[in-house]
């Protein structure tokens, strides 16, 4: 049964009866999903101090990157199957244990083990998301409904990192992990009424050997992020066996012809995977480059990063406004272009001592303005190339291919900065050639 009604519920308005509960509890599950990665990001120096973890600081971001894989795959499955209010309801479970185990942990492997558990349950609650709240609204708002979800990531973009530093500065960094613990019963009585009536799924019986593929691609996950932080030898064979790991069960994991591109739907997935990476890897350096080279404050390098944010919120919501198909056609290819124009005005004054430090604001601004043009629409498009049934497996492949092919991204932008130098030039090149590559491949999204 799905939520909207086409007595009570207008076919233009998103917020209408009938489904307006899962919008806007998907809203506020986003934003304190969103406000605990930026919040812990923030905090987590702080963290590494108390509890003597230097050593596992990595590993406490990896081990999250990990098990979302995991968690995503999960996820695909028990939504096809049994519906989305089962699976966010264990999403919301681990999540929240995770948050916990974390808030009281007296040492960094304790940390460590709720960061894990964190990223399980945000990997079953993406899938979840998009599916449940994919089926309770019409296919024609979904343009419009994937806009509000990239929205609902702005005012954490701008508030978290302040709000986590008085948090830790008056309440002590537990207080970051607690307050979001505090948050999720609140965002679980929005959001699971309207999902217990999107009913059961009717999808094949759960594979449980894709949750072993699942496993080598976590491990294989963490190998990549584990290679950033060696140096030598022993990063590159580290980097190999993750890579070899990852990408081999990500041809059992993604659909057929992800890795080649092929039409349509293994398009839009491997779409995914590409600007996802590009937007990481860049966005991770952007402050080192802003800090490191042009001698910006770290204030000043976080309104940059905020400025992103606020761009790519507003290029969801020129996206939702064109109704045009050919507009739509010609918006996908565009935004993935603009996004590789900005990195490129972004390296500029890297490559001419002549050129102002300002053109790296002005190019991320172009960044977050194109990707907020495509990303929305890649999802807009699984949906719509997706039968029912298959809706929770193919939108676990999108986020997949989002964290394995960051996680690769990433791995490589580790290997390729030079700590001596400080010289994130060569990450911005890989990352503007994988924007420029998802441009190039995009036609094939659209059959």
């Amino acid at each position: 049964m799905i939520l909207s009604d086409p007595v009570t519920a207008p076919p233009d308005k998103l917020f209408a009866p009938g489904r307006s509960a899962a919008c806007i509890g998907a809203v506020a599950l986003i934003s304190m999903l969103a406000f605990e990665s930026i919040a812990v990001a923030t905090a987590m120096p702080a963290v590494a101090g108390a509890l003597n973890g230097l050593p596992l600081y990595a590993l406490a971001f990896g081990a999250t990157l990990a098990t979302s894989v995991l968690g995503m795959t999960a996820a695909g499955q028990l939504c096809d199957k049994r519906g989305p209010h089962s699976a966010a309801l264990a999403g919301l479970a681990a999540f929240l244990a995770g948050l916990l185990l974390a808030g009281f942990a007296t040492s960094m492997t304790a940390l460590v083990a709720g960061r894990a558990l964190q990223g399980l349950g945000s990997g079953v609650l993406g899938v979840t998301l998009y599916v449940g709240v994919g089926r309770v609204v019409p296919q024609a708002l979904h343009p419009k409904l994937f806009a509000l979800f990239a929205g609902a990531w702005v005012v954490p973009g701008l508030v978290g990192p302040a709000l986590a530093s008085f948090l830790v500065q008056g309440l002590g960094w537990r207080s970051v992990f607690l307050a979001v613990a505090a948050a999720v019963p609140v965002a679980a009585m929005l959001i699971l009424p309207a999902l217990r009536r999107v009913g059961s799924g009717t999808g094949e019986v759960l594979r449980w050997g894709a949750m072993g593929w699942a496993l080598l691609a976590s491990a294989g996950a963490l190998a990549l992020h584990g290679a950033s932080q060696q140096t030598g030898i022993g990063a590159g064979l580290l980097f190999a066996a993750g890579l070899a790991g990852a990408g081999f069960a990500a041809r059992r994991l993604l659909p057929a012809g992800t890795l080649t591109a092929a039409r349509g739907l293994p398009t839009v997935i491997l779409l995914r995977g590409l600007i996802a990476a590009a937007f990481a890897s860049s966005e991770a350096f952007l402050p080192l480059l802003l800090t490191g080279h042009f001698g910006w404050s770290l204030t000043q390098a976080g309104i940059a990063l905020s400025a992103g944010a606020v761009t790519w919120s507003i290029g969801s919501a020129v996206q939702a406004r064109v109704r045009s198909e050919a507009a739509r056609r010609r918006l996908l290819p565009a935004g993935f272009a603009l996004a590789a124009a900005g990195l490129a005005v972004v390296m500029a004054p890297l490559l001419s001592a002549v050129l102002p430090a300002g053109l790296v604001l002005l190019g991320w601004v172009g960044v977050g303005l194109g990707i907020g043009l495509s990303f929305p629409m890649l999802s807009v498009l699984l949906l719509k190339l997706s039968p029912p049934k298959e809706q929770g497996s193919n939108t676990s492949a999108l986020q997949l291919a989002d964290a394995l092919v960051s996680s690769a991204a990433l791995a490589c932008a580790g290997l390729l900065f030079d700590p001596a130098t400080r010289q994130v030039l060569p990450v911005l090149l890989m990352a503007c050639a994988l924007a420029a590559a998802a441009s190039a491949l995009s036609p094939r999204a659209l059959r």
